[in-house]
């Protein structure tokens, strides 16, 4: 499939910079889609960047669907940490005559860049955006992982349209279905329905309210390593660090957090695509949530390029295995630690066709405290949780 023809090229004027440092910047080592170069060749390319010029689903924010281009005055002057960057901006996807050809163009190309083993780092337009997201997962034959930031579910009413309110029981209800987990991070608990709870936990998902989070942000760190796809809505982050989105709210991320978030999601062997969704430029003051978002994705990058690939499929003298057996529970609780990254995970007993159906979701990341309440008789809530959906 030839992805360029769902693009619009870019400005070069994004790329160029006042100074004579040679490659120095990000934007003087990407690969563009500009009038006079065409569209880059995706050899070699690790991660691509693109934006979606859609904001017909967007409710009280009209105005994001031009955000890509604000992002990018801000990304491409940052300096680059590393040598060897390898990274592709597509342009942008234009509005589709319908808002169905948009969310098949987005999940086309999608699809086509995770099946390349090219990360898409997706700059919105609306957070409906996310089902398209979603449906470039359709054909690659896994079952996914989903990461939100948002300080609400977005589930809307099953019956409503999709918009960027509802678009979350549209993933739910979505045939075929290769939802294996959701995950929300950030809720706020005055702006989720005490039944909206109720259903996440009662379907076995995750959901995590700002005020728990915050006090450890070391404990998102698992959390975010096990998503396959994150989707964020920049309303998620305190107005007075991104007041760039009609919905932002006094409460929220700080920008120190949300970067911390998007270099765990950089650090991630799993993760296979990133959306930044619901920035509008009209609303922002001085260019600060572009700012923000542009570190955002420069944290992402400087996360992928240290990835350690120790993820534990199978055993080796690369981990360190421990065995806590717990009290009236039959199974041993087995533990993982990296001797390489340091970081942690947990196994749950599935045998055959279980196990080979769930291969890449029956080693749960963790966290050492996990291991702690192992150690003190007592199951870790994250492995009860995944325990319960896999059993």
């Amino acid at each position: 499939m030839e992805i360029n023809l769902y693009f619009e090229s870019i400005d070069p004027e994004f790329f160029r910079v006042d100074d004579n440092l040679p490659d120095k910047r990000i934007g003087d080592l990407i690969k563009c889609y500009t009038s006079e170069g065409g569209f880059p060749d995706l050899d070699e390319v690790d991660i691509a960047i693109f934006g979606v010029l859609e904001d017909r689903m967007s409710v009280d924010n009209k105005g994001c669907s031009t955000a890509p281009d604000a992002v990018r005055k801000q990304l491409y002057p940052l300096f680059k940490n590393g040598n060897h960057i390898k990274i592709a901006d597509l342009g942008n996807i234009r509005q589709g005559h319908s808002i169905e050809d948009t969310y098949f163009a987005v999940a086309s190309v999608t699809e086509q860049l995770i099946k390349n083993k090219i990360i898409p780092v997706i700059i919105g337009g609306g957070q409906d955006l996310t089902f398209a997201q979603y449906k470039g997962y359709n054909n690659l034959s896994q079952i996914i992982n989903l990461l939100v930031i948002d300080p609400m579910f977005d589930l809307g009413n099953h019956e409503d349209n999709i918009n960027s309110r509802s678009y979350l029981s549209k993933i739910i209800l979505h045939q075929p279905n290769y939802l294996f987990n959701f995950t929300n991070l950030g809720y706020q608990s005055y702006y989720v329905d005490p039944e909206a709870i109720k259903l996440i936990q009662k379907l076995y998902f995750d959901a995590y309210r700002i005020g728990n989070i915050r006090n450890d942000m070391e404990e998102v760190e698992p959390i975010v390593r096990n998503c396959d796809m994150m989707s964020v809505d920049m309303s998620a982050i305190r107005f007075a660090d991104a007041p760039g989105n009609n919905n932002a709210t006094p409460n929220g991320f700080y920008g120190e957090e949300i970067c911390r978030i998007f270099r765990y999601a950089g650090l991630s062997d799993k993760l296979t695509s990133i959306g930044i969704y619901e920035y509008n430029p009209e609303l922002d003051i001085r260019g600060q949530t572009a700012k923000l978002i542009a570190q955002m994705i420069w944290y992402f990058i400087d996360g992928y390029y240290k990835r350690s690939k120790d993820y534990p499929f199978q055993e080796t003298e690369d981990f360190l295995k421990f065995l806590v057996r717990i009290k009236d529970h039959v199974d041993e609780i087995v533990f993982y630690k990296s001797k390489q990254s340091e970081r942690w995970w947990m196994e749950i007993p599935l045998e055959g066709n279980l196990k080979e159906r769930y291969e890449r979701h029956y080693m749960i990341p963790c966290s050492y405290r996990d291991y702690q309440v192992a150690c003190e008789n007592a199951i870790p809530e994250r492995w009860w949780q995944f325990y319960q959906k896999l059993v």
